[in-house]
């Protein structure tokens, strides 16, 4: 199974299932009954540099965009999920292991908005010393392949040492994934839902006394699974994954958009096409800097480059530009349509 990337085969154990940069963003996706202009085409992002040919995913980047970092798995120097980070200079740097990973299973890193602080997935100990998280989700036990979230700070001397966030975010279960995090500090992960086992969105707010109660959306009910949470800064709308009782077409994850109503309620989820959606898992949803950008994570092969290391049907990062006029159109059909979401 960590051949094929830790956590993707663990959510393939139940449902096959599940990137943020300095480029342009153009979110136009959906059905093609759902969007009247045409989305765009995505594009496969740093072929041979970041999307290389283990599994990349979630790439997390710095304000400024000259910083990312990014999950990687399926190699023999990382039979473990670890956390990479590449810098733009003229070009993209070759990856290197960051700091505070490289030996315990770590994947998923969010940027908060102002690059104060990023929070990633983990299976490291509870207390220094103790035993591997274990976790428990799609009602199925996964001895030492849990996962909780923690924190680095930004330092003058670097990242700090990682934190676990509180018990209320990390349940026992081991079972806190896919973190992001909006302007405000509010953060949004999915987790196991106790009573359908499936995985659900939610959202815990920040204030001067630290992270409320989460609550899940109201749109991610835990009738279908629903994972990978990709948020606005200023929260206005949200991508995310989601499983075959959602999407039309039954395969692996589709990725949806859905927007914030005028009350703080959300709308309708829209599926963002079969131009944006390919056959297998698309999943693992971030956003740029400036949110014009939607990367996400891919098994689509291409045939434009049907030799490349990297084309060979496992993980790569791909992005799309989220153009206006596209994003307006998902906009109103997600609130014009929103009695179905919530």
């Amino acid at each position: 199974m960590k051949r094929k990337g830790f956590r993707r085969g663990l959510m393939r154990s139940a449902i096959p299932y599940a990137l943020a940069a300095a480029s342009a963003l153009s979110m136009g996706l959906a059905h093609a009954a759902d969007v009247g202009p045409s989305p765009p085409a995505p594009r496969i992002w740093q072929p041979g540099i970041v999307s290389g040919p283990l599994h990349d995913s979630a790439p997390a980047f710095t304000p400024d965009g000259r910083h990312v970092y990014f999950g990687r798995s399926g190699g023999a120097d990382t039979a473990r999920p670890t956390l990479y980070v590449s810098e733009r200079a003229a070009i993209w740097s070759p990856p290197e292991i960051a700091s505070f990973s490289g030996r315990f299973s770590d994947m998923e890193p969010a940027m908060a908005p102002d690059g104060s602080h990023l929070i990633f997935v983990s299976n490291r100990p509870i207390v220094k010393g103790g035993a591997l998280l274990d976790g428990h989700f799609n009602n199925r036990d996964f001895p030492a392949q849990g996962g909780a979230l923690w924190r680095v700070d930004r330092t003058i001397g670097g990242w700090s040492e990682p934190q676990r966030l509180p018990d209320s975010i990390n349940t026992p279960q081991g079972a806190s994934f896919a973190p992001a995090i909006a302007a405000d500090g509010s953060l949004y992960f999915m987790r196991s839902d106790p009573q359908s086992g499936r995985f659900r969105l939610y959202r815990s707010s920040w204030s001067a006394s630290g992270y409320g109660a989460p609550e899940p959306l109201s749109f991610s009910t835990g009738a279908s699974t629903d994972v990978d949470p990709a948020v606005a800064p200023d929260q206005s709308f949200l991508v995310f994954g989601s499983g075959p009782a959602r999407a039309a077409v039954a395969r692996g994850m589709d990725l949806f958009i859905v927007f914030r109503r005028a009350d703080g309620g959300w709308g309708r989820p829209v599926h963002l096409g079969e131009r944006v959606n390919a056959p297998g898992s698309d999943a693992e949803a971030r956003l740029s800097p400036d949110h014009r950008t939607l990367f996400f994570s891919s098994e689509r092969k291409t045939a434009h480059h049907p030799d490349a290391p990297w084309n060979n049907g496992l993980y790569n990062i791909w992005s799309m530009s989220l153009r206006s006029r596209m994003m307006a159109e998902l906009k109103h059909r997600s609130l014009s349509e929103a009695s179905g979401g919530h």
